[in-house]
């Protein structure tokens, strides 16, 4: 016993978790942890997705410029070379230039601009280019200053940060990061364990330049794959060295600061940021910043030609960083952000420096993937969870719920604190999990749909084999206790009909076929199923799987239909007779009516089922159909059947105890539907039927006569004359042979 009730404790407990993972809810689970999975890898696509997404912020809220100017840039635009002539300009006015901007009040300068190599119109360059010079005017012009000389002086002992660029090859003449930065001081980690963009070359600046600028500074960006530039790295890694951005170093210049410090954890995962003095540059764990771009401002904006002129207004330069960089087109450094297509390259480094200087920082929290992974698995199993338990409508709200819910909260931190959480990706999984999960409910609930129409297209009426279609739940599978009502037909003196056709089988069959497909339809068309066939035999019933509350009746309707139907069945059966050059034997058919409660449901074996009832009302609607041929009436109904369709035009036929049953029941035969009942010749009918059985029951056999005589007159057309005979058999026996005072008027059948 305690082993039994073990297993059916295990057996419990293995059909709740099926129950629980049911639904498509498992598989939906394995796509949940693949796509969680997925956002771990971050591929390329999904990066991609989430950066157009901050885009979009961006676009949608761009960052408002600060009411007091910070960064001024000198543009070397087309008025410049208009006006100097075409770059490179000599070092002299380049020299000239940090001078004025410097005079004026600038608080630090830096060039988003390389010189790699010599002033080509230094004049001991102009003296070894120049033929058919005396050689004192050469030696003259050879021991002048070099237009290089001339900009270091102008830089020594000044806030001008020197551009640098790095390479992705190792060029002639670049520097593999050999020479250390100055400026870089390290907190929590050493330089070799930090994770960097790394290049594997510097072009720097001529050394005599180099030798006299205050800072030097990495002006390339790195753009995305699509081109834009959204994060730009403070330092980066050359060779073995680690170098400072060109705005990182404006910054400490302009905050009078003889380092930055990287701060680093490596419990954390890396840099945390830079520290400036009192600014901290706010940076991912590889250094980088996310650049929240306003509108590009035309106002920050100074033609390089009007400080050379003179004509700058000095309140655009004084006290603001200043970059020096180039608009015009032929000179290539055109960029592309979240706002703007093209914008000039210099723009960028003005807008970190505005961030930072103003507070405005956009910010990935270190926790951003750990948060978005548990809002895209939540998301996700949200899914799993509702669209199986309360479908498709109802759980498309609770997305449309979720997904704003989401979509706000991201909102909420980018407009509030300036912090980007992704809110895409946790969108996507709970879709993605919503669509298949719907379409698993879906194709499930369509199988379900085409399993029932299969299993009962043959057996229903197609009306009402779609309407169970749709709700397939209504089918129980396994069995079910039912109040139904069962009907048998068979086909009286088949033996001698298919002795008729010999060896001609499929004849026979054909037979069958033409016979039983129009008595099929008067069932179906009356909400009947049809439970089997069984030779010349059929098998019906009302109530299942379909709920049908008048069941009898529909049932007796059927019969009805059968009887009056088989005149027309005949005529049919003959004329295919007459085309086949055969003999026509008339059909007839006895029919069993029965009502009470059943088991119906699949029944069979694992291997093979039918959608069947059992049960002793289904017996002895079996042996009603039986009794009809010793009765000789067309159909024979029980008295359960009789008292649901009580209105319908029934004669008791006899007190039976039909083979296999102990009890007595009362049978009936159907005649017509309740219009008829109605009618004054079956009303007379009916009252000398009954007084017919009740003298015979009280063995009076005089009085039993006398009714049986009116009875056959009533009995216009002869329909249950056979009865009459019977009962006419029934008295003279008895006259002869009394049945004593125990006798109780049953009848006991001796055959099915």
């Amino acid at each position: 016993m305690t082993g039994s009730r073990g297993k059916g404790a295990a057996s419990r407990a293995l059909g709740i978790v099926r129950k629980a993972l049911g639904g498509g809810r498992m598989v939906g689970l394995v796509i949940l942890v693949g796509l969680v999975a997925l956002r771990v890898a971050d591929p390329l696509p999904l990066r991609m997705l989430r950066e157009k997404t901050f885009d979009l912020y961006q676009i949608a809220k761009p960052r408002t410029p600060p009411p007091q100017r910070i960064v001024s840039i000198v543009d070397i635009d087309e008025k410049s070379l208009g006006v100097v002539g075409q770059w490179p300009w000599p070092r002299t006015v380049v020299a000239d230039m940090v001078s004025r901007l410097l005079a004026m009040g600038a608080v630090a300068v830096g060039f988003d601009i390389v010189f790699a190599e010599p002033d080509r119109s230094s004049p001991s360059l102009v003296a070894k280019s120049l033929p058919g010079l005396d050689e004192e005017t050469r030696a003259k012009l050879s021991a002048m200053e070099t237009n290089d000389t001339i900009l270091a002086e102008a830089l020594k002992g000044r806030p001008v940060v020197l551009g640098m660029t790095a390479t992705s090859t190792l060029l002639p003449g670049a520097d593999a990061g050999t020479k250390p930065a100055r400026s870089l001081a390290f907190l929590g980690m050493k330089p070799e364990e930090l994770v960097l963009e790394t290049f594997p070359a510097l072009v720097r600046n001529l050394p005599v330049l180099d030798a006299a600028g205050a800072g030097h500074g990495v002006f390339n960006p790195s753009p995305g794959t699509d081109g834009i530039i959204r994060q730009v790295p403070m330092v980066i890694r050359v060779g073995k060295n680690i170098y400072p951005a060109l705005s990182t170093e404006l910054l400490r210049l302009a905050t009078g600061n003889n380092s930055v410090a990287i701060k680093a954890n490596k419990e954390l995962g890396g840099i945390q940021g830079l520290a400036v003095k009192r600014n901290l540059i706010r940076t991912d764990e590889s250094g980088r910043v996310w650049v929240y771009y306003s509108p590009q401002d035309k106002e920050k904006y100074v033609s390089a030609a009007d400080i050379l002129a003179g004509t700058a207004p000095v309140d655009k330069i004084a006290g603001r960083i200043v970059l020096i960089g180039t608009s015009a087109e032929g000179l290539k450094d055109l960029r592309s952000t979240p706002l703007d297509r093209f914008i000039p390259g210099v723009e960028i480094h003005a807008q970190i420096l505005e961030t930072v200087l103003s507070g405005s920082q956009l910010q990935r929290p270190r926790d951003a993937l750990v948060l978005e992974v548990l809002a895209a698995f939540l998301a996700g199993f949200l899914m799993v969870v509702m669209v199986p338990l309360l479908g498709a409508r109802w759980t498309l709200a609770a997305f449309l719920a979720v997904s704003g819910s989401l979509g706000a909260l991201s909102w909420y931190a980018f407009d509030r604190s300036l912090t980007l959480y992704d809110p895409v990706y946790p969108i996507l999984v709970a879709l993605m999990q919503y669509m298949y999960l719907s379409y698993s409910n879906y194709a499930r609930e369509e199988a379900q749909r085409r399993q029932v129409r299969g299993a009962f297209s043959r057996y229903m009426s197609p009306a009402l084999v779609e309407k169970l279609a749709q709700d397939p739940g209504r089918l129980k599978l396994g069995g079910e206790m039912r109040d139904m009502t069962l009907l048998f037909c068979d086909v009286r003196g088949f033996t001698t009909i298919s002795e008729s056709f010999g060896k001609d089988a499929e004849g026979l069959t054909r037979l069958i076929n033409r016979f039983l497909t129009p008595l099929t339809d008067m069932i179906l068309s009356r909400q009947g199923t049809i439970d089997k066939y069984m030779g010349d035999c059929i098998m019906a019933f009302w109530n299942a799987p379909l709920d049908d509350d008048d069941h009898a009746r529909h049932a007796c309707d059927s019969a009805l239909a059968m009887q009056h139907g088989l005149k027309d069945v005949n005529a049919t059966l003959e004329g295919y007779a007459k085309e086949e050059g055969r003999r026509h034997i008339p059909i007839n058919i006895g029919i069993g009516l029965n009502s009470g409660e059943v088991c119906v449901g699949n029944m069979g074996s694992e291997q093979r089922f039918d959608y069947s009832v059992l049960g002793d009302n289904v017996n002895l609607a079996s042996r009603l159909e039986g009794q009809s041929k010793g009765y000789h009436v067309m159909t024979v109904i029980g008295e359960n059947t009789r008292e649901r369709a009580s209105d319908y035009a029934t004669l008791e036929l006899d007190l039976i105890k039909v083979k296999g049953k102990h009890e007595a029941v009362r049978i009936h035969t159907l005649l017509g539907d309740p219009a008829r009942a109605a009618t004054p010749e079956f009303q007379s009918l009916k009252v000398e039927h009954d007084a017919l059985l009740a003298a015979y029951r009280s063995q009076d056999w005089a009085g039993a006569r006398a009714h049986l005589a009116n009875c056959r007159k009533l009995d216009a057309g002869g329909e249950i004359a056979g009865f009459y005979d019977l009962y006419a058999e029934r008295i003279a026996e008895c006259e002869q042979n009394p049945p004593g005072p125990d006798w109780d008027g049953v009848y006991v059948a001796t055959s099915k």
